[in-house]
């Protein structure tokens, strides 16, 4: 069933920034936003932290590019790039 929702014009800008695509659909992002907040063992303090990285458009525009990068095939191996940056660990 699909509804629709009443939500004050800055509401919709904080949630415009949240988007990790311009094309994200408002469900998805809710969806996203209450998932990442299940109340099973989360502290209030990874909470906050997780409220503050979505509330970051610049952060999230660098995950939503490194997801379409690793969806392409692009990057390099961790274990490449350990011996490259010579962190045999």
């Amino acid at each position: 069933m699909v509804t629709t929702i009443q939500i004050d014009e800055k509401v919709k800008e904080k949630l415009d920034k949240l988007k990790v695509h311009y094309r994200e659909s408002y469900n998805d992002l809710i969806i996203r936003i209450l998932s990442s907040c299940s109340p099973q063992n989360v502290s209030r303090d990874a909470l906050i932290e997780t409220i503050e990285i979505l509330s970051d458009p610049e952060t999230m525009r660098d995950i939503a590019e490194a997801l379409e990068e690793y969806e392409q095939g692009k990057g390099i191996e961790f274990s490449k790039l350990r011996n490259e940056l010579n962190l045999n660990v």
